[in-house]
């Protein structure tokens, strides 16, 4: 499966099949929580959230993958990643794009 962020893919002709998406949301454990809330008071990066985010990130554009498979598409195009906060220590990520197929 072809993922981009244009529009359009470059030598290639496309029938477009639908919007894809896939998302999740992902908290860390009490334990990891309060940790990073010390590391935040002497600043630097939060690595545990760092890593939260990417875990969440993949398993998003996973399921959207997955979603676009079903569909029959050789690519999505177009795609794009949102985040919001749902509570504190947890985030949604959204992953979306248009399913295409080559003609």
């Amino acid at each position: 499966m072809i993922l981009v962020t244009t529009n359009h893919i470059t030598g290639k002709e496309l029938e477009m099949l639908g919007l894809v998406k896939g998302g999740t949301i992902q908290s860390r454990n009490l334990g990891k929580d309060i940790a990073q809330g010390f590391k935040s008071l002497a600043g630097g990066e939060l690595t545990a959230y760092t890593e939260m985010m990417s875990m969440a990130r993949a398993l998003a554009t996973q399921r959207m993958v997955e979603e676009a498979e079903t569909l029959g598409a050789d690519a999505i195009v177009g795609v794009r990643y949102n985040s919001s906060s749902v509570m504190q220590g947890a985030a949604e990520i959204l992953a979306y794009g248009t399913a295409v197929k080559f003609k």
